[in-house]
């Protein structure tokens, strides 16, 4: 029987079953297509880290003796969309059976199982060896429920799943689930930050055949020591480097922001678990062992902060997604429509927290959680930017963002625009949260402390006109119990004032 399997981009799994025997009958395809890079516009690290991945892929898969079609943008055969293409080497192998792991997208999901369908011969779905979970367990766990869902309870079922920091009574270890209340530190640079790990692959031959394509992108192009892994080996030097100089002061310093230190003591692993480079769990029992020989010289909060993000959040993000598209991909709880602001695709702005956010994105298409949280999803969501245009952006600039990790953090944990279903309360802060987590405002042309005048922080007006716009909907939550009750204590006047400061800077949204 011969057997065509189709490998997607973000299925570079290299302890796959499929890997284990070698068959002259089985033929792997691999394609870069502009159906991939055009969907949304991407940034130029994010096209170049993906293909990169998948041609080092590729080449080890047919070191490893197995028969394999690599079919790069520039190819004169390349149909540039999945179905045709499949179409084209079906029909070339006369291939008997259709073998493809489990998308981890609903679109490409829905467009496989469409193709399939068509098909006069078999096409099977296998599961892709990756994920904690299956990806409708958690539809299985909160099956009675609509939302919101508690990641808390979910989070605790993974650990004594895997019995992971359980003592022999099946207890939390430090006699705590959760040190979360720990994990927010400032921190002031006094502690010298861990040196940066970048790639030192080769990316100019991929580089060269994407000017080629003529694909649209954007951000900085760095065909030298990208932050990103291009092959397996390196992705492990990336745990390890994490593993040696991230994870002692993980937990402390994980929601802080430094002008000076863009990566702080993040992983920066995201990329190679979402392209499968790595398994989670290989990832958590390195961060166990690393923790167990660092004989106390590293606190559990550093290491369950970072399990938590792992085993709970990630695994947390894709069962909602299952769960929930496509339907979740059209929520916008608040009925929010105004446009992204421009200066979101070049950083020039005077609010200084926004432009060192944007612009370390667009030079390294990566920002660790709380700047995507807290500063650039926060501001969309309080200046009341559709939903639709956000996703697009985070889904494009970033190099981890595949769907189903993005959509939920972007319109549901960023932007509620699912109305809770994925965070108990919306993300936002004032001038205040980012004056305490950061040294982005000492720089800035506003003021933090003020409310109303031109050099006011927007974020203060902002905030409140959220809160007051959207009272009828929020103030009953019982976590936003201390910003109704301060509002309350607000005279009418102020928060007149409040609002009427809040038109001005949304009307004028492209130039603060």
């Amino acid at each position: 029987m011969r057997i065509l399997r189709l490998i997607l981009g973000d299925q570079l799994n290299y302890k796959h079953s499929w890997f284990s025997r070698r068959d002259p009958d089985i033929l792997y395809l691999m394609m870069e297509i502009r159906q991939e890079t055009d969907y949304v516009l991407h940034h130029a690290q994010k096209i170049l880290a993906f293909f990169g991945a998948m041609r080092a892929f590729a080449d080890y898969i047919k070191a490893c003796g197995h028969h394999l079609v690599y079919l790069k943008i520039t190819d004169s055969e390349n149909r540039q969309n999945l179905p045709d293409n499949l179409d084209l080497w079906v029909k070339r192998w006369r291939a008997d059976r259709v073998e493809y792991m489990e998308p981890d997208e609903y679109r490409l999901d829905q467009q496989l199982k469409m193709w399939a369908k068509k098909q006069k011969i078999p096409v099977v779905c296998l599961s892709a060896e990756h994920f904690l979970t299956g990806r409708h367990d958690f539809a299985h766990m909160f099956e009675k429920s609509d939302g919101p869902y508690i990641m808390e309870r979910f989070y605790r079922k993974i650990r004594r799943k895997y019995h992971l920091m359980l003592d022999s009574h099946g207890k939390p270890w430090g006699g705590r689930w959760n040190f979360d209340k720990e994990n927010r530190h400032f921190f002031k640079g006094g502690k010298e930050a861990p040196p940066v790990w970048e790639s030192s692959a080769d990316w100019e031959s991929v580089w060269r055949d994407i000017e080629v394509s003529q694909c649209q992108w954007f951000g900085e192009v760095k065909t030298k020591n990208l932050g990103f892994p291009q092959t397996r080996q390196e992705a492990l030097n990336l745990l390890n480097h994490f593993l040696r100089w991230g994870l002692p002061h993980f937990g402390t310093f994980q929601d802080s922001m430094n002008e000076a230190y863009p990566f702080l003591w993040h992983s920066r692993l995201s990329f190679a678990l979402n392209v499968k480079m790595l398994h989670p769990m290989e990832v958590v029992l390195a961060a166990l062992q690393a923790y167990q020989s660092s004989q106390d010289r590293m606190s559990l909060s550093q290491l369950e902060g970072f399990v938590r993000q792992i085993v709970g959040w990630r695994e947390f993000m894709r069962g909602i997604y299952w769960k929930h598209m496509p339907a979740f991909a059209t929520l916008n709880f608040f009925g929010h429509e105004r446009p992204l602001p421009s200066w979101y695709w070049n950083g020039r702005t005077r609010m200084h927290c926004l432009h060192v956010c944007i612009r370390d994105s667009l030079r390294n298409a990566y920002a660790h959680h709380i700047q995507r949280l807290m500063i650039t999803g926060a501001f969309c969501l309080l200046a009341g930017v559709h939903p639709d245009e956000v996703d697009r952006w985070y889904l494009g600039i970033y190099a981890d963002a595949v769907e189903w990790v993005q959509i939920t953090n972007t319109r549901g944990m960023s932007q509620y625009a699912d109305g809770g279903l994925t965070a108990t309360k919306p993300y936002a802060g004032s001038a205040a949260y980012i004056n305490r987590m950061s040294d982005y405002c000492s720089s800035c042309y506003y003021d933090p402390h003020e409310k109303f005048g031109p050099r006011a922080c927007p974020w203060n007006a902002l905030f409140w006109n959220f809160f007051i716009q959207h009272r009828e909907k929020l103030q009953k939550n019982p976590r936003l119990g201390p910003v109704y009750r301060n509002l309350n204590r607000m005279p009418q006047e102020m928060q007149g004032r409040l609002v009427e400061k809040a038109g001005q800077v949304l009307e004028d949204l492209e130039k603060i």
